[in-house]
């Protein structure tokens, strides 16, 4: 659903992809930029976050925002299930089989639907312990 504008991939851009791409944590930018620091020690925060918001904008990764502090990224663009953890905040993805929205929640929408989430809340299995 997402329209991709593909731009250059310079060095930073790469390497904020393959950082995002090398976890399923779902990192905020904060832990993306350490990361990245272990490759290119000049790297700078705002350098990170213009990277993030090329690859978003390209359609290469997703944002979750969660209305709690910072956003949280993902590698994976594609369409797929988050388990929220209300405790502890983390994010978890969970496979189903081809995770769709019906043409009847398009249909009913009050406009014009580009994109879409799905998402689970509650606690996670390591709270419950």
């Amino acid at each position: 659903m997402r329209e991709a504008k593909q731009k250059r991939m310079t060095r930073q851009k790469a390497v904020v992809h393959e950082v995002l791409q090398s976890t399923t944590s779902h990192p905020t930018a904060d832990w993306i930029y350490r990361e990245a620091r272990k490759q290119i020690p000049g790297i700078s925060l705002g350098t990170v976050y213009r990277n993030l918001q090329a690859l978003l904008e390209e359609g290469q990764i997703m944002e979750l925002n969660y209305g709690k502090g910072q956003s949280r990224f993902d590698g994976n663009a594609e369409q797929h299930y988050h388990f929220v953890c209300e405790k502890c905040g983390k994010v978890y993805d969970f496979a189903m089989d081809s995770p769709t929205i019906s043409q009847e929640v398009l249909d009913a929408a009050p406009g014009l639907v580009k994109d879409y989430r799905f998402e689970c809340y509650g606690i996670c299995k390591d709270c419950l312990d």
